[in-house]
């Protein structure tokens, strides 16, 4: 059996996080690693003590909001927010790590791991977003798809 590279590694986690959302419309996970070592996860999801999109229904779908649209009506916080978030609240330092996403990132996503000090962003499945990867080109954050040669968005 041959040993998957670290990126087939980091994903394969990722997605396995994603098992763990509670979103009607979509699963995403994320993985915060640093010089090979996990450093906090995230889903989408609601956030803590809140009932979960299953019990109450899907806000964005009640109200007919489009995918990738207004992102501040939806009871969840997406999984690279949940990751940043995990680290902080126990104290781990993220500055220079790397996120393994399920999904590339929102312009609000964005702008959050920009802040954290990530230094590149690994994402199976696109979700394009012309200003996120304007910004994270912009801030130096690399941007890169898995399994495609090469940068997406800025190295």
């Amino acid at each position: 059996m041959q040993r998957p590279s670290w990126d087939d590694y980091f994903m394969t986690i990722a997605r396995e996080v994603a098992t763990r959302s509670t979103c009607l419309r979509r699963h995403c996970g994320a993985v915060v690693v640093k010089d090979r070592r996990i450093l906090a996860t995230g889903y989408n999801g609601t956030p803590r003590n809140l009932r979960h999109c299953e019990e109450v229904g899907c806000l964005r779908e009640q109200r007919g909001v489009a995918s990738g649209s207004n992102h501040e009506l939806c009871r969840g916080i997406h999984a690279e927010q949940n990751a940043v978030v995990q680290a902080a609240l126990y104290g781990v330092a993220i500055d220079g790590a790397v996120i393994y996403s399920t999904h590339q990132p929102c312009v609000l996503c964005a702008k959050i791991l920009i802040n954290a000090g990530m230094s590149e962003i690994v994402y199976a499945d696109p979700y394009p977003d012309p200003l996120s990867e304007e910004m994270l080109a912009e801030s130096g954050v690399g941007l890169r798809r898995h399994g495609a040669d090469g940068p997406v968005a800025s190295q």
